[in-house]
């Protein structure tokens, strides 16, 4: 038990440092063939999500939507503390990020980490591709109320 135990491990590990040495392959590709231009930081970050109005109180039937969603499809890698799990921890996120970036981040999970700078920033930290949840709009606007909701918004 304890040998297959490791084998993962150092698979997960050595999974996670062969993605960053392919990362730093294609920058170098990149940089040489300026190709591609660099991504602007948006503070809506990318995706159909811009300028998103949320109301100064909280709705509570959205943000128990929100945490029935976060029950299934989020719990597992991410806590409702400060605390990182495999992905960041909730705790006050909805005072680090605009709406439209998180509900982009949700629905929009692989161009996002291809191109916005910060969720590239944080994936460095975390070292683990938030997979693709297929959230709806609705899920994702329902999650961020659940999310406001962890941050003390009444």
């Amino acid at each position: 038990m304890k040998k297959l135990l490791l084998l993962a491990a150092f698979s997960a590990l050595l999974f996670a440092c062969g993605g960053a040495q392919q990362e730093d392959q294609q920058s170098e590709n990149s940089e040489t063939t300026d190709s591609k231009p660099e991504a602007a930081a948006s503070p809506d970050g990318v995706g159909k999500f811009k300028d998103v109005q949320i109301p100064a109180t909280l709705d509570a039937a959205m943000a128990e939507k929100g945490k029935s969603v976060y029950e299934v499809k989020c719990s597992s890698c991410h806590k409702l503390t400060d605390e990182r799990l495999v992905g960041p921890g909730w705790k006050d996120v909805t005072k680090r990020n605009t709406a439209a970036w998180i509900m982009n981040f949700t629905t929009n999970v692989d161009e996002m980490l291809n191109t916005d700078p910060k969720a590239q920033a944080q994936l460095e930290i975390c070292l683990v591709r938030m997979p693709n949840q297929n959230l709806s709009d609705d899920d994702a606007r329902h999650v961020y109320e659940f999310m406001r909701q962890n941050d003390g918004i009444k």
